[in-house]
């Protein structure tokens, strides 16, 4: 049996962090030794939860020794529960109350037009990722995480999403590649997370596993609210399959990962984006042919907003709704150029007023001068009415005064 654990991180550069050595110990009680930035003010209380949290998984006897960066509860005691788990085998979990506001559902056809990624193990970078405005942040237990690192990132992003405030940003989770995601899936779901990200998506059935696997979650904890899934398609067998995979159960969206799909194909990515214009165009029709959005891959370089400007004019122009980021300063510049122009505006609002008319005439029928309006096409005008709104380009209350 292994007698010491370790979890966490120290070092130069960790903050809102803590580093944590744990060995049980026959006799001699809890000896707990710990070097804090802030002990002078704190020291006393981050002792006391930290009994608190060893006698809350029967731990009489031990070491423990903590480095302490300005952790919060929620990181102190996912620390702490990872050595112990690494030590014992429990199935007790340590959760702090969880905020009424990490409670709340989110609609099937949200916008997603950028969605942040945040790597699951470092804390730091989740604490205020809300105020920055993206549609969705992501708590990444993938790529960004090295494979002695999991068990602990799932620990952590777990009680992050019942003690971070996101306010009111989407809560994502990318899991691992399945089948290693299916054990991420009781980290999170009952944890009210809001949609997860399938990395590496090459057929409908992985979508079919993990909504069973829902199920089951649901059902033992007496849960109901939706969990939304988003696959990212990131292989050529994953872009061939991609409208079964768009019609599986709760998937809300389709994202295509161009990193790992150029990989597969054996080809350099490049400016152009000629080589990755099949799948993109593939997605896009899937997605609009299963009535869900098309998500579009990160752009690396968050040093270039001109260029990244440009991409997002050309993904829009593909029919993509959003895309990925990776650093904050992009949210703006993906929120202003997916946003609809002008022109775009006004044929909306001419086709939503129309369609008011209809309605409040009791007409069946929505015609705009000579054409029918179909309600797709109604439908559509509404987004980009939404969309304008979202964006400050357009008063809630602008019919009003429309004159069409």
């Amino acid at each position: 049996m292994q007698k010491k654990a370790t979890a966490g991180n120290r070092g130069e550069g960790v903050s809102s962090d803590c580093y944590v050595e744990l060995e049980l110990t026959a006799n001699g009680g809890i000896k707990l030794e710990l070097k804090s930035k802030v002990e002078s003010l704190f020291g006393e209380k981050i002792k006391a939860f930290c009994f608190h949290v060893l006698h809350y998984f029967n731990i009489e006897n031990a070491q423990i020794y903590i480095e302490d960066t300005g952790a919060l509860d929620y990181v102190l005691a996912a620390r702490i529960e990872t050595a112990i788990k690494q030590l014992m085998d429990t199935d007790k979990e340590f959760l702090l109350e969880m905020l009424p506001q990490n409670k709340v559902e989110t609609q099937r056809d949200k916008h997603r037009r950028s969605r942040l990624y945040l790597p699951g193990n470092a804390p730091k970078l989740a604490l205020n990722a809300g105020v920055y405005g993206a549609d969705g942040i992501i708590l990444d237990l993938e790529d960004s995480v090295a494979a002695d690192k999991k068990f602990e990132a799932a620990i952590l992003v777990r009680n992050a999403l019942r003690n971070v405030d996101f306010y009111n940003t989407e809560r994502m989770v990318r899991i691992n590649q399945m089948p290693k995601g299916l054990d991420d899936l009781d980290f999170v779901v009952p944890h009210f997370v809001n949609l997860l990200l399938v990395p590496k998506c090459e057929n409908a059935d992985q979508i079919v596993q993990i909504n069973s696997r829902i199920r089951e979650i649901m059902e033992q904890h007496g849960m109901e609210h939706p969990v939304h899934l988003m696959p990212i398609l990131e292989s050529a067998k994953g872009v061939m399959n991609a409208m079964e995979i768009a019609q599986a159960d709760n998937v809300v969206a389709l994202a295509i990962g161009l990193e790992d799909y150029t990989a597969d194909l054996g080809v350099q990515r490049t400016d152009e984006g000629t080589e990755s214009f099949f799948a993109r165009c593939q997605l896009v029709n899937a997605a609009s042919a299963a009535g869900i959005q098309a998500i579009d891959s990160v752009f690396s370089d968050f040093s270039d907003m001109e260029k990244l400007r440009k991409v997002v004019l050309e993904s829009k122009t593909l029919g993509f709704n959003g895309m990925g980021c990776i650093h904050p300063r992009q949210i703006k510049v993906i929120h202003e150029n997916y946003a609809p122009n002008d022109a775009e505006i006004e044929t909306a609002k001419k086709i939503v007023n129309a369609f008011h008319l209809a309605t409040e005439k009791g007409l069946g029928v929505v015609s705009l001068g000579s054409k029918m309006i179909d309600p797709p096409v109604v439908k559509r005008a509404q987004t980009t009415i939404d969309l304008a709104i979202a964006v400050g380009k357009l008063n809630q209350t602008w019919r009003d005064n429309y004159v069409g």
